[in-house]
């Protein structure tokens, strides 16, 4: 029998600490799994901003530091300035934008107001047995392509169409109804085209707004407006911004809608810009104008989101009630 002790270097196997090779977790699946696995179901996503709104966008912002060259080149990158932004800030340019603008604001804050009851009546009103009736009869309509729900309001806002006819009729005009090609018959045309995206975002909030804390709100003693106007109204701010967004933005650059109804004293910013491209060939121009429209787009809302956090605040400070131990 042996009593020679053991050298440092003939350790027991089974007292040696695992390296720190083995210590290490081992994934599941390793780089198979991150292409292949889970984390490859969000491939349409990336991938569908990646080349609808990225590349686009970018091209975009790089075609706005060029130049147009010659009679017959749209745009050269050769060599890239700031030179083609204050040729976009023209005259005509600002005061268009501007129109487009209140063009903008006036039919989205129409679509809320003519939304919100709707939504609301559809939401808490209509019996969820016809409720799949009156969606479809507010979604069938936008389904249609845009133009030719946009040619139908220009045969109904003509001199002779049915609406003159009818309102000439009634005694309501002296004579034909001349909106045709002006700004108002683009305000009347983006509100009817746009107004179901108001709609949606509407009546899925207010139908997930909560009925039992309207039955409590009624309960305990309050009346249908405060209702509204304490309950299911702030509940439901989540879709006034949204259908706000997806109003707004969109509207910004409409060129249907104002080429159709406004004509050329109706004009709207994505018709100068549609111009630049397609007319003047000028793509370096009608980029620069492209993201004027782009950042100015992305100022208004900011401030409309921050005019929002001030009115809740407000409203949140107003609408406090005061506990005897001083809290709110």
């Amino acid at each position: 029998m042996s009593t020679q002790a053991a050298t440092p270097n003939e350790k027991d196997p089974t007292t040696q600490r695992p390296s720190r090779r083995t210590q290490r977790p081992t994934k599941p699946g390793g780089m198979s799994a991150k292409f292949f696995g889970a984390s490859a179901l969000s491939f349409p996503t990336w991938a569908y901003a990646l080349f609808f709104f990225i590349i686009p966008v970018a091209l975009v912002i790089f075609y706005s530091f060029g130049y147009k060259p010659d009679e017959f080149t749209a745009v050269a990158t050769d060599k890239l300035s700031f030179g083609r932004y204050p040729d976009a800030m023209s005259a005509s340019f600002v005061s268009t934008f501007f129109a487009t603008l209140r063009i903008s604001i006036v039919g989205t804050i129409l679509c809320l107001i003519i939304a919100l009851p709707f939504a609301y009546w559809l939401a808490i009103k209509v019996s969820p047995a016809r409720r799949s009736l009156a969606l479809a009869l507010v979604m069938v309509p936008f389904w249609t392509n845009f133009l030719v729900r946009t040619l139908g309001w220009q045969i109904m806002l003509s001199p002779d169409g049915f609406l003159s006819n009818w309102m000439q009729g009634l005694g309501m005009l002296d004579g034909p109804l001349d909106i045709l090609y002006t700004r108002t018959a683009v305000q009347i045309g983006v509100v009817y085209n746009y107004l179901p995206l108001m709609i949606l975002p509407l009546f899925v909030a207010i139908d997930s707004a909560g009925q039992k804390l309207r039955e409590a709100s009624y309960d305990l003693g309050a009346g249908k407006v405060t209702t509204f106007l304490r309950v299911t109204l702030p509940m439901a701010m989540p879709g006034v911004v949204s259908g706000c967004l997806l109003v707004f933005i969109p509207l910004n650059g409409d060129y249907v809608t104002a080429t159709v109804l406004g004509g050329a004293s109706g004009s709207m910013i994505g018709q100068l810009i549609a111009n630049q491209f397609n007319t003047a060939q000028n793509w370096a121009v009608g980029a620069a104008m492209a993201v004027i429209l782009i950042l100015a787009t992305l100022v208004v809302v900011g401030v409309g989101f921050g005019l929002l956090k001030l009115g809740q605040a407000i409203a949140a400070k107003l609408g406090s009630v005061p506990l005897k131990d001083g809290r709110a």
